[in-house]
């Protein structure tokens, strides 16, 4: 009885943090283990997976309800949050010491093999399908590239640091951008 108790009130625990923090890829599911786990039960409702990104700490974490690839866009961008602005940072390759818009941006897309190599920000213009996509959407113009990402935005302006980061803000776009997405996506 005791340790059916501690099971189900971990279960409790877990949901709880999971919505309280933010989840990061995977964690939803240890909702749905916890609650068949035995002891005290906790309803489907109560553990629903976040259908967008959450923003912990300057990291974003990706929704469990996320693609595969989503998912992958999100940890390359992590990996670079914080580094410099460099200008022209991450156009010689992907691996640099620091990112401008452009660069930060294809670095990400390259984790989820959305790009082969990277981007200026006018590629960015006429790349892949028009619009916004469903996960993911590329905001670019003549001078200045970010993105959407599972309802976060992924710039070098406008986010902590001086380089790329992820912010919960989104910037207005009167007209001055193209938006483009990955079909599907």
């Amino acid at each position: 009885m005791v340790r059916s108790v501690a099971i189900g009130l971990t279960g409790l625990l877990a949901c709880f943090l999971i919505f309280a923090l933010g989840t990061p890829a995977g964690a939803a599911a240890s909702c749905k283990a916890a609650s068949s786990s035995g002891g005290l039960s906790v309803g489907a409702t109560k553990c629903k997976p976040f259908r967008k990104a959450r923003l912990i700490r300057g990291k974003a974490y990706a929704p469990a309800s996320a693609p595969a690839r989503v998912k992958k866009v999100i940890a390359w961008a992590n990996r670079i949050r914080n580094k410099p602005y460099i200008y022209g940072g991450g156009h010689g390759s992907f691996n640099d010491n620091g990112y401008d818009c452009s660069g930060s941006v294809s670095y990400a897309l390259r984790g989820g093999r959305f790009v082969a190599y990277p981007l200026a920000s006018t590629g960015f213009m006429n790349w892949r399908s028009s619009g916004k996509g469903r996960w993911i959407s590329v905001y670019a113009n003549s001078g200045h590239a970010y993105m959407i990402v599972a309802g976060l935005r992924f710039d070098t302006s406008m986010t902590p640091g001086n380089g790329p980061g992820w912010s919960k803000s989104l910037r207005s776009t009167p007209g001055s951008f193209t938006v483009r997405h990955p079909a599907g996506f």
